[in-house]
């Protein structure tokens, strides 16, 4: 984000008021962010705060997980419509955009139907938005890998 002289941090996942932890995470992702960026707060309505974010910024997104899991009790024929929005939104976009996106297919496979479609959603997603990306990087114990120049696309 250093490339941009404005950055909205768009946060995805509800607030949670009453989870001390939870608030206590919350706290530690505000000090460690610079103090000029913005913030939207979307709890999941990632295409609306695409919309109120002014174009002149750049945007981190932090997580794709919580837009995915604010849309788990949506049908398939909605989520496939609440994907072309995003994905068409986040085309308009002048300005460096920055998804944090959770990988969800390294881990066990989940032994509930919620968390099965959770993993399912998040991954065919996550594989969209790199199709359309500029640059995917991965991010493992501190080392980024240049997921565009080391690797090879798979059809979808």
């Amino acid at each position: 984000m250093s490339v941009c002289s404005e950055v909205t941090y768009i946060a995805t996942s509800p607030s949670l008021p009453g989870d001390a932890a939870w608030q206590e995470r919350l706290r530690l992702h505000r000090d460690r962010r610079p103090a000029n960026w913005s913030l939207l707060e979307c709890e999941g309505q990632l295409t609306a705060a695409l919309q109120k974010a002014p174009q002149t910024h750049g945007l981190l997104i932090d997580a794709l997980g919580g837009f995915t899991a604010a849309h788990l009790q949506t049908d398939e024929q909605e989520w496939d419509a609440l994907q072309i929005e995003l994905l068409t939104s986040l085309k308009q976009r002048q300005e460096p955009v920055v998804i944090v996106i959770e990988e969800t297919g390294w881990g066990v496979v989940p032994s509930t139907a919620i968390g099965g479609l959770f993993r399912d959603r998040q991954g065919a997603l996550a594989q969209r938005l790199a199709s359309q990306a500029n640059r995917s990087w991965l991010v493992v114990q501190g080392r980024a890998l240049d997921l565009h120049a080391l690797g090879q696309a798979v059809p979808l």
